[in-house]
């Protein structure tokens, strides 16, 4: 048997971090064993779906490398197909129309709770040897609904949770087309999951029970059933279900707030699943060690902590001109334009172990492609009179020294000494000099990446005359 998984999201809202777990599983599986991953758009709810909505989920898939070996598939796209075989089932005897009312259901229902039962249909239009039903009334479009099996259990061993077992008596004779003919959740699943041979469902637990209805269905046309699985809910860093209120949970708001894809990607793997006590690992190797007995049934819990954690592991071994192009297309947004600025790729390697994603980093750099407009509180601190006589003298000197870093370094010591000062009340107010701030990297590596026309531009527009 070849493997084949799905990720079926539906475009009425982002990809949520949820979703992107259960697409990374379903995508590891398949590669792991040689096979075939889908996605699928379960775009049927017309009037909740979005452009915006499918964009983010395209857009949230690629920026994880989260990459389909086949479709998207469109759902609204396969109507054609589901009323083919809802007219199947119907010659079959699979199925029924029922011209119950809404208002008969509604009745029904309140009487049922009423008795304290849970509330279903009662079968009344499902035709059985013996019975006589009703002419179909004037003016009531029907709805199909599935014969589902009245007596035994349906039952599937679940890759997360274990046996899982339904009485066929707990299912009613759910509906598989609505009046107006447009096909229902439940049954477009089954069909397609028929017709694209999907093997292995993996998917949220608020799927569990659906299930026995989808599989009811699938033995209905003769189609094998997949092996399925049921992802535990993660809930936040408070122990709540993961929502808004906890801050990103869309895939492309990570990116936003300067995540790396692979960071995210191996903090997903880890929420519900484990190899040992592995943190930190790429997804050839995840890849490699996926599997479900792995998988814990009860709920993950999200930790923002430990995302930045990896997410800074990442940062301080990305490639810099990786890093150079993210740093520079976020300064791009504020309006800053680094093109005849120092080497970008040389800048960020001085930042990237000081930083927890890319946003900081871009905000770390800025200094180095806008000229240095110190503060007036910090020009009174920092720029004194022996300060500035202090960084004349320096700025005479680097007009002429080696420009490599262990040369300029020792020059700004031997400024401090000859100036009579202590070396950190030269180089703080070099560095506000320079970056408008009294924090930095070594000041040599600074001053190198820098280069020397900048750094004589920049000390003399504080230079007095």
């Amino acid at each position: 048997m070849k493997v084949r998984t799905r990720f079926a999201p539906s475009p009425t809202g982002f990809l949520h971090i949820g979703g992107a777990r259960t697409a990374l599983f379903a995508w590891a599986y398949a590669r792991r064993h040689g096979g075939t991953f889908i996605l699928r758009i379960e775009d049927t709810d017309v009037a909740r779906s979005t452009p915006q909505a499918l964009q983010a989920i395209l857009d949230g898939m690629q920026w994880l490398g989260l990459a389909h070996d086949e479709g998207p598939f469109y759902q609204m796209q396969r109507m054609p197909r589901y009323k083919e075989v809802i007219a199947e089932m119907l010659a079959a005897g699979k199925a029924y129309h029922c011209y119950m009312s809404k208002e008969d259901l509604d009745t029904l229902r309140a009487e049922q709770e009423g008795r304290k039962e849970k509330p279903r249909y009662d079968g009344r239009w499902r035709p059985e040897p013996g019975t006589t039903l009703p002419p179909p009334p004037d003016g009531v479009p029907p709805v199909v609904r599935f014969r589902n099996p009245q007596d035994g259990v349906v039952a599937w061993d679940d890759q997360v949770k274990g046996r899982i077992e339904f009485a066929n008596s707990e299912l009613d004779d759910f509906i598989i087309a609505r009046a107006d003919g447009t096909p229902t959740y439940n049954f477009c699943v089954v069909v397609d999951d028929r017709d694209m041979g999907i093997t292995h469902v993996l998917r949220g637990d608020d799927h569990v029970n659906n299930t026995p209805r989808q599989i009811n269905l699938l033995q209905a046309l003769g189609a094998p059933v997949p092996h399925y699985g049921h992802l535990s809910m993660i809930l936040g860093d408070d122990g709540q279900k993961l929502s808004k209120r906890h801050g990103a949970v869309s895939v492309m708001q990570y990116e936003e707030e300067g995540y790396l894809p692979e960071a995210v990607l191996n903090y997903l793997a880890r929420l519900g699943w484990s190899h040992g006590d592995e943190e930190v690992f790429s997804m050839e190797q995840f890849v490699q060690w996926f599997d479900f007995d792995h998988i814990t049934a009860s709920a993950a819990q999200f930790n923002t902590e430990k995302l930045n954690w990896l997410n800074a592991h990442y940062l301080k071994q990305a490639d810099p001109q990786r890093l150079a192009g993210e740093a520079t297309r976020r300064l791009a947004r504020q309006g800053v334009v680094v093109a005849g600025g120092p080497d970008m790729a040389r800048v960020v390697v001085l930042y990237r172990d000081r930083v927890a994603n890319l946003n900081e980093l871009a905000d770390a750099v800025h200094p180095f492609f806008v000229a240095a407009k110190p503060a007036d509180e910090m020009r009174a601190q920092h720029l004194t009179e022996p300060a500035l006589k202090g960084l004349s003298a320096l700025r005479e000197r680097l007009s002429a020294c080696a420009w490599q870093a262990a040369e300029l370094g020792q020059t700004v010591k031997q400024t401090a000494t000859d100036s009579g000062l202590k070396m950190p009340q030269l180089a703080i107010p070099l560095r506000v000099a320079l970056l408008g701030m009294p924090q930095s990297p070594s000041i040599d590596a600074v001053l190198e990446v820098l280069g020397r026309e900048r750094v004589l531009a920049r000390l003399a527009a504080v230079l007095p005359g």
